[in-house]
């Protein structure tokens, strides 16, 4: 039956997708355990910024995946010197994204003093530290309240924030996501927009949201917002994670091109570099390789005459990793094809 169900919101989703031309670019579905290569553990306490009482560890006890599910627990117990623990997981400077559709179907579970949060911030935090950096809170939700809140924060001669709340029962699966464009950021609530903030030409300092951002989920206990928990508080206290999705709107100017089977190179993903096969081309043929990435913006030319040499072999080591397109042009043809850089 899960399986049943889980397609029929694969179809759903992809409907959706299709409809917005959204094409999926990077996932997590926490199927199996959690992925090193997409998170990494923030350790200790210390308040957070917001006087918060945890104490986040990279222990099995606070975060791990069960059944399809991964689980950011909150727990009631001295640690370290703290009276609580949870996890905050983060894929700073491993995934990071400029613009796209993220979201995550999340559940939560609804106790006072208890804050758990999906949200992003600016990948150059460590350089121009917060709120310069800026920061996209996709889901946050406090206590036993039935909303939930989407938030904006950043400089602009000092904190600034703007965003709006939501009617929702927390304690269900919802799917929660901002639509963030170089014109706009739009926060959803199951594909239904509730908030919606222009950022279009970096107006009113909002130049941070043109930049890349890192992906946070976390359990905080206590704080500012939230204050502390009652003497009912119920603990442990569970996020639990379905998945999370990054879709991206490939542009025109790439979408436009052709693909083709006569432009072919490997490996395909690829971590380093890349090898082109240039058999379909005759020999002494000019030609020209351009990278371009999601927006449609080449990141790369190359220009060269094809010798005897059937392959070309391309480095990619100064290149983030995310999807980019090759095209190769020689006597007015054109060849296009996706390029995975893991």
């Amino acid at each position: 039956m899960k399986i049943f169900l889980v397609l029929i919101l694969h179809l759903t989703i992809c409907a959706n997708v299709n409809a917005q031309n959204w094409n999926l670019v990077w996932a997590d579905s926490f199927n199996n355990s959690i992925k090193l290569q997409n998170w990494k553990f923030e350790i200790g306490d210390g308040g957070w910024g917001n006087n918060e009482l945890q104490y986040y560890t990279n222990r099995a006890d606070n975060a791990l995946v069960s059944n399809g599910n991964l689980l950011i627990i909150a727990k009631k117990e001295n640690y370290q010197g703290s009276n609580y623990t949870s996890a905050r997981m983060v894929s700073k400077d491993l995934q990071t994204w400029t613009y796209g559709k993220i979201e995550a179907r999340i559940k939560l579970q609804q106790t006072q003093g208890v804050w758990p949060a999906f949200w992003m911030l600016g990948n150059n935090i460590n350089q121009v530290s917060w709120p310069t950096c800026g920061e996209l809170d996709i889901l946050e939700h406090i206590n036993t309240e039935n909303k939930i809140y989407g938030t904006m924060h950043w400089n602009n001669n000092g904190h600034v924030q703007a965003g709006n709340s939501a009617f929702c029962n927390a304690t269900q699966y919802h799917l929660y996501g901002i639509e963030w464009s170089a014109d706009s950021i739009k926060w959803l609530l199951d594909n239904n927009v509730y908030y919606k903030n222009t950022i279009k030409n970096s107006i009113n300092n909002t130049s941070a949201f043109h930049l890349p951002f890192f992906i946070i989920l976390n359990m905080a206990v206590g704080g500012n917002w939230p204050g502390s928990p009652a003497t009912n508080s119920v603990f442990p206290d569970t996020m639990f994670v379905d998945y999370i999705h990054v879709f991206q709107n490939f542009p025109t100017a790439v979408s436009a091109i052709q693909n083709s089977k006569l432009f072919n190179f490997y490996p395909n993903p690829t971590e380093k570099t890349v090898k082109i096969n240039l058999e379909t081309l005759q020999e002494n043929s000019f030609m020209e390789i351009c990278i371009y990435n999601v927006y449609g913006t080449i990141v790369k030319k190359y220009t060269s005459t094809k010798n005897m040499n059937n392959e070309l072999e391309l480095s990619l080591f100064d290149f983030p990793k995310g999807i980019y397109f090759l095209t190769l042009k020689s006597n007015q043809q054109q060849w296009t094809n996706k390029l995975i850089l893991q």
